[in-house]
């Protein structure tokens, strides 16, 4: 009998990878409830999958949105403007949800000791320098540490530049892009290990004890998250499409928040999403770029964490905050959040930013993002999720919606 005809690769191959990933899953869960210690060897697997990501996607971004650029022909809309608006609209309502859900239901901290090696921004205007810097990084650099700002920079610089060469050339770029896509396909596959080995690892080491003294907070933080998902992006998914959102909505949930959900980095779920685009036939040369950048600028659930931390340290502190800081705090929350880094925990070092608006000591700041990698197993995951399942979600609503204005 050969390979192809093996009855468990055939139900392998057949079984879509979403019930593969519930199936790792449960797989995990209960190897860290019986098998404790048998569950943190497993995490290599977790963590290969994770790094496997991490390696694979700057340089597919980089080669897809050269080839997508170089190769465009005259005439082909992009959607890209339409999508950032919805990134910023979306990012800037997610921050006010947090602001009002956090008067409406205000958690206190327990504030306790913090890691003095955590190094926050100093201010806004060194949040927006740093994404200047970033821009124009060195290429070679900008790959190794998946500055995803500076690909973009240079991949979309060469790609202009190649729209001139001959088509011999251009067929070579699209030939690497194929190449390094199908390089993703198979990273991809690994996924329901990937996930086992994450999910085993994590609840063996961690448990969920340490998450029932901030209940009051994950619960005010994952409600939010869950109400933009769930409430916000719909509608403005809706004003796009004009047809029912739910079902492109629990789509991407699924197929894309569910992968990054576990990987807890928006930058190693770029090729999940990319891959997820390219199968709801969406056009390359607009997910192409809007994908990679929406890991770095799209962050509603970065701007939930920062807004309800900031005002849980305001509310056990016995601040005062009347409407218009409020509001100032949200649109802060929704610049900041812009510029947190695509891995895991990259919102947290932005809360003593948002707290200085207060005049709270960073001292004290830096106690709270503390509490923030205490939670971090449940608070950064549901963000990610939300981040990267949401950028595939506006990319597929922008498009759908220019195409039948067309």
């Amino acid at each position: 009998m050969s390979a192809a005809q093996h009855p468990l690769l055939h139900v392998f191959t057949r079984t879509s990878l979403v019930l593969q990933i519930l199936v790792g899953l449960i797989a995990g869960i209960t190897l860290a409830l019986f098998m404790p210690q048998s569950a943190g060897s497993v995490g290599l697997l977790g963590d290969v999958f994770v790094s496997a990501l991490k390696a694979v996607a700057p340089v597919l971004v980089f080669v897809l949105v050269a080839a997508s650029i170089a190769n465009h022909q005259q005439g082909q809309q992009s959607h890209i403007r339409p999508i950032l608006l919805l990134y910023l609209i979306g990012t800037f309502s997610a921050a006010m949800i947090a602001v009002a859900a956090s008067f409406a239901f205000p958690s206190s901290l327990t504030l306790a000791s913090t890691d003095a090696a955590l190094t926050p921004p100093g201010g806004i205007a060194e949040v927006l320098k740093t994404l200047l810097f970033k821009a124009v990084d060195n290429p070679v650099n900008a790959l190794l540490t998946g500055n995803f700002i500076g690909i973009l920079a240079w991949a979309i610089g060469l790609g202009f530049a190649l729209r001139q060469a001959n088509a011999a050339s251009k067929q070579l770029l699209s030939d690497l892009a194929a190449a390094v896509t199908h390089i993703v396909k198979l990273v991809i596959h690994l996924a329901p290990l990937g996930i086992f080995g994450l999910v085993a690892a994590t609840l063996a080491e961690s448990g969920m004890g340490a998450l029932l003294d901030y209940l009051h907070l994950l619960l005010v933080l994952v409600g939010c998250m869950l109400f933009v998902a769930l409430v916000i992006n719909p509608l403005l998914v809706a004003w796009k499409i004009r047809r029912n959102p739910y079902p492109l909505v629990f789509t991407c949930l699924r197929e894309s928040g569910l992968t990054a959900f576990f990987t807890r980095s928006s930058a190693a779920n770029i090729p999940v999403n990319l891959q997820l685009c390219q199968r709801l036939g969406l056009h390359e040369e607009t997910y192409s770029v809007s994908i990679p950048l929406g890991a770095t600028i799209n962050m509603a659930g970065a701007a939930i964490t920062i807004s309800v931390l900031t005002l849980a340290a305001v509310h056990t502190l016995g601040i005062a905050v009347d409407l218009p800081t409020a509001l100032l705090l949200s649109l802060l929350a929704a610049v900041s959040a812009c510029g947190a880094s695509g891995v895991a925990g990259g919102s947290l070092l932005l809360i003593p930013l948002a707290c200085s608006l207060f005049g709270i000591p960073n001292e004290v700041a830096m106690q709270v993002v503390a509490v923030g990698f205490i939670i971090g197993i449940v608070q950064d995951s549901a963000e990610t999720a939300l981040n990267s399942s949401t950028d595939a979600l506006f990319t597929a609503a922008a498009c759908m919606g220019e195409e039948q204005r067309r």
